[in-house]
């Protein structure tokens, strides 16, 4: 029996994804829960094992390739004695499978005749099973000098044997003030799908909007075929906007124009710190995990949190509250090669000091090889970035959304302090403290950070204040 596995969501409400790498080929035995491909998803690579027993039949989409949720994405011969799907995948496929219609339930179509019943699969809950798989081409910009519409400009096409077909109907101009391309959702799925630039289309449809004709249309005509053209202009190379880096991108548009972002900044001299960093290193509950200064700043974050807990809260638009969190999931920033993650960890508050070593330590040794799920970005309650890496001395951190404030740490590095009196080579770093001014006013930002920057200038203030 030939069965097809359909791209599934991973329980984020993401509508599409990108096939990274596949794990067999054609040909190849397969076992339930086996690992077959690798996906990436708007937040996080994640690998997707096979529901079934048996032998690859197709590879239904390739590397590289983006597909929509509920598309097949392989296809299995299975054979009537394979073995039973495990119960944990069983159960993994019954929440995902959308709620079936109510027996005699008729679907919108024609005649208003009740749909086809389909086999049950794991797609994304509240969407639709599309059959076959989604091909989909790179997009391609308008040559300059091409006409916006050849169908709409029958000067410019050629037909031979016959007379010349009737002109399209002449395309509507927007109305005045429009901005951007009118198409419905379906055109423009149908436009990605068919590489062509909506752009490029004068709409034939009501107010000049773009209609699926119109689109089949610019594709017959052979519309746009011009990166060969735009590369002999001048040297340009086009990355598109995917993935983690598409994500941060819209996260951090809406958390900079949502809430009201203050920064506060702190300089301050960290040497007793950084000594202290040394001894840990020394300890035995140390010996397996990596210390450094990042965590005794995670430590005096979680401390003045539970001094000053409005600090860690969110702002409910909807219902016009404050949501007051009693737990940290403490979010740590972090640069990979397909953008920027913020993993958190999770009940960081009830952690030891060596504890919170291994989760810091586990938590960026996964966001950096790319492997970090979805489920550890979400519910995040304060973060923390570290700048100073980069060898930046500060910066103005943009709020993770649903937080209220983020802490940025600056590079550590030796310069003159005054120490009773006398001038010194010290340790010196910079704190920056952004907050959203509808929850944390003036004085408690202050306040945090300067306990914060009391805590690192003497550790022995987080021993009194926990």
């Amino acid at each position: 029996m030939r069965r097809e596995f359909k791209l599934p969501d991973v329980g984020e409400g993401l509508t599409e994804a990108e096939v990274v790498r596949w794990h067999v080929e054609a040909g190849d035995a397969v076992k339930v829960n086996q690992i077959v491909v690798e996906i990436e998803t708007a937040k996080s690579i994640v690998e997707l094992p096979i529901p079934w027993d048996g032998v690859v039949a197709d590879l239904l989409a390739e590397a590289g390739q983006t597909v929509d949720v509920g598309a097949p994405i392989i296809a299995v011969e299975t054979s009537e004695g394979a073995a039973p799907v495990s119960e944990e995948t069983k159960a993994l496929a019954e929440d995902m499978v959308p709620t079936p219609p109510a027996e005699g339930a008729v679907e919108p179509g024609a005649h208003g005749s009740p749909a086809p019943k389909e086999e049950r699969q794991a797609v994304l809950v509240g969407y639709g099973v599309k059959t076959g798989a989604t091909k989909r081409r790179p997009r391609k910009p308008q040559a300059p000098g091409l006409p916006a519409n050849p169908v709409a400009n029958p000067s410019r096409v050629e037909v031979a044997g016959g007379p010349a077909p009737a002109p399209a109907p002449a395309p509507v101009a927007p109305p005045a003030g429009r901005v951007g391309v009118l198409a419905k959702p379906p055109v423009r799925k149908l436009a990605r799908d068919l590489g062509v630039d909506l752009s490029t289309l004068a709409g034939t449809g009501p107010e000049g909007s773009i209609t699926r004709e119109d689109v089949h249309a610019a594709a017959e005509a052979g519309a746009a075929p011009v990166a060969e053209v735009a590369a002999a202009e001048r040297p340009e190379e086009r990355i598109p906007v995917k993935g983690v880096r598409k994500m941060t991108a819209q996260a951090m548009v809406a958390s900079a124009f949502t809430a009201p972002h203050v920064t506060e900044f702190l300089q301050l001299d960290v040497t007793n710190t950084m000594e202290t960093v040394q001894r840990l290193r020394t300890f035995r509950d140390f010996a397996d995990v990596k210390v450094s200064p990042l965590l005794l700043v995670a430590k005096a974050v979680l401390t003045a949190v539970k001094r000053h807990p409005m600090i860690n809260s969110s702002w409910d638009e909807a219902a016009q509250e404050i949501v007051l969190k009693r737990y940290v999931n403490l979010g740590i920033a972090a640069a990979t090669p397909r953008g920027l993650v913020v993993p958190n960890v999770k009940d960081a508050h009830t952690l030891s000091l060596p504890e919170l070593a291994g989760r810091l330590a586990e938590l960026t040794e996964t966001a950096r090889a790319g492997r970090t799920q979805p489920a550890e970005m979400a519910g995040g309650t304060f973060t923390i970035t570290n700048v100073g890496v980069f060898g930046v001395d500060a910066g103005t951190p943009i709020l993770n959304p649903g937080e209220a404030a983020i802490l940025a740490i600056g590079q550590i590095r030796d310069m003159p302090w005054v120490v009773d009196g006398e001038l010194a080579v010290r340790k010196v770093t910079t704190l920056a403290l952004s907050f959203d001014h509808r929850i944390v006013d003036g004085e408690l930002g202050s306040m945090f950070l300067r306990d914060v920057g009391d805590m690192l200038e003497d550790p022995l203030h987080m021993l009194a204040w926990s």
